[in-house]
């Protein structure tokens, strides 16, 4: 348990971004998980737009320090030549 005045305070501030990360992240998997289930439909224009919503979602994640860049870069990668395998 935290002693000294700045310990608690540090305390009470990681638990206050530890609840923002959980619905950023929350936000970031289910705007991924839509642009999953469009691509698994086979809907080519859903999946598109789901992900023009999803994007802005993983990067601003990525922004905030809950994934690293770099793994929002080979998500959106991979989800966008999916997306494109889909018309051929």
């Amino acid at each position: 348990m935290a002693n000294t005045k700045s310990a608690k305070k540090a305390a009470r501030q990681a638990i206050r971004r530890t609840e923002v990360n959980k619905s950023r992240r929350s936000r970031m998997r289910t705007s991924v998980r839509n642009v999953e289930e469009a691509i698994a439909r086979g809907d080519q224009a859903a999946a598109l737009a789901a992900m023009k919503l999803a994007e802005p979602e993983m990067v601003r994640a990525s922004q905030k320090g809950v994934i690293h860049k770099n793994t929002v870069s080979r998500k959106v990668s991979r989800l966008v030549r999916r997306i494109r395998s889909l018309s051929a």
